[in-house]
């Protein structure tokens, strides 16, 4: 897809206030990869000094609905994307600015016929969490699904 999704950090920092509350900040943004940081911050550290679980969950989570809405911004009047579940696997002590790179694991215009054939699609990202060395802390697969407007 070569849509212009260029508007979807601003959306993201309007619709869901605690991004820029946690200071999430986004790289690069196509509709099947999105990057988004953390910065290291003492506000939101645990008791070993590095950033707090709940924070780290929220930084994947937040890449993950990202390219979520870029791949399926056209089926906003059809359909609401939703978190059906998710898994979050700490690797190492993370310390420093964090990167989360998600993925979508699945072609956007697969989950979109299914949508269109009437049933509620799911489709998962998965994100990759790393230290400022390229060091993985984390890895996190999040499944989503598009809830059709009744």
């Amino acid at each position: 897809m070569a849509d212009d999704v260029s508007w979807v950090a601003d959306a993201m920092n309007q619709a869901v206030p605690w991004v820029s509350t946690a200071g999430i900040t986004f790289g690069e943004i196509s509709t099947d990869r999105v990057e988004a940081f953390l910065p290291d911050r003492p506000d939101q550290h645990n008791h070993v000094g590095g950033p707090h679980a709940a924070v780290m969950f929220g930084l994947g989570e937040t890449a993950s609905g990202a390219v979520g809405l870029a791949a399926f911004a056209s089926a906003g009047d059809r359909a609401v994307p939703l978190v059906v579940r998710s898994e979050i696997r700490y690797l190492k002590l993370a310390k420093g600015d964090l990167r989360a790179e998600a993925v979508l694991t699945r072609p956007a215009g697969e989950v979109l016929a299914e949508l269109d054939a009437g049933s509620r699609p799911e489709f998962n990202v998965d994100v990759t969490i790393t230290d400022p060395n390229g060091v993985q802390t984390g890895a996190m697969t999040i499944v989503w699904t598009l809830k059709p407007h009744r």
